[in-house]
């Protein structure tokens, strides 16, 4: 038998558990004979006898009743596969940027005052990625900066603007400094080798250096924040950007320093990308938990993120 029909295989299954063809048809809501045409069709695909009919009703025969249990088991995974797709049943699938990073610690927020929600966190590498991801529907939403315009079947909303601080080791210039102006920095040496042309992050770092005269330097291997942060906290020249709500965890003896920047502040815009379409219930719960974010006087980002 190269394929079992389902309707036939449930229909099966209420004739054994009625014990007769009559009960399992009302069960069913169908017809006596429609009941009968789907275990005959059945069995000739089985090759086997699954019934045998008398006086007391449907008694199984010893094919049918070793086909019973992989019966009900099929069934089963069935209503499993369809719970897997099925909106409202199945986990919410969000991308974020990285584990460490804001739209994490979003989620996590989330998930803390919607516990009964389950989640599915992916990791994409870029916006464009994630969109496409959108998109195909493989992801519900994704956060991202929005650098560029989105295809009509695609939104996005600013939920969050994450002020960006400077990360020095103890000895540089600047580690005792409590804030410190964007502008301030022009000439000093900020290194950030993660820093990806035609990613959605470097187009906003890109954009701050052009706007407050800073050079960034993406020169040599990006082999991750531990021995990004190993390099800054040796250093008395090179300092480094990260989102303030970006998780970072050094030795004690690094002395590393997480310095606001003020008047004005730079702010990373984080924004959800989703399908208007999407009927998924648990989506529809993240983005009212949200919200937008506050208008915050004094503070900066490109112009692109004006209106993602």
């Amino acid at each position: 038998m190269t394929g079992m029909d389902l309707a036939a295989v449930r229909t099966f299954l209420a004739v054994a558990d009625c014990g007769r063809f009559q009960d399992a048809a009302a069960e069913l809501s169908i017809s006596q004979q429609a009941v009968s045409k789907r275990v005959a069709a059945l069995e000739r695909g089985l090759d086997a006898r699954l019934f045998t009919r008398t006086a007391r009703g449907a008694l199984l025969t010893i094919d049918g009743q070793a086909f019973l249990p992989h019966a009900r088991e099929l069934i089963r995974a069935a209503e499993r596969a369809a719970a897997s797709v099925r909106p409202g049943r199945r986990a919410l699938r969000v991308d974020v940027i990285g584990r460490r990073l804001a739209p994490a610690d979003l989620l996590r927020g989330f998930h803390r005052t919607r516990p009964d929600l389950d989640l599915d966190v992916v990791t994409l590498f870029d916006a464009d990625a994630a969109v496409d991801a959108v998109r195909a529907g493989t992801i519900d939403a994704s956060f991202r900066a929005v650098a560029r315009r989105l295809p009509d079947d695609v939104a996005a909303e600013r939920v969050h603007d994450e002020p960006i601080q400077l990360v020095t080791g103890p000895d540089h210039a600047l580690a005792a400094a409590r804030s410190i102006r964007p502008d301030a920095l022009a000439g000093h040496r900020i290194w950030m080798p993660g820093l990806v042309p035609g990613t959605e992050w470097a187009a906003y770092y890109d954009d701050l250096a052009t706007a407050f005269g800073l050079t960034i330097e993406v020169t040599g291997p990006d082999f991750g924040t531990e021995p990004l942060l190993d390099t800054i906290a040796d250093s008395r020249t090179l300092a480094t950007f990260v989102g303030e709500r970006t998780r970072l965890v050094w030795p004690a003896d690094h002395g590393l320093r997480r310095i606001p920047l003020r008047d004005p502040t730079p702010v990373y815009p984080h924004a959800l990308i989703r399908r208007p379409d999407n009927p998924h219930p648990a989506l529809a719960a993240l983005r009212a938990h949200l919200g937008a974010p506050p208008d915050v006087p004094g503070t900066w980002t490109p112009t692109w993120a004006k209106n993602p």
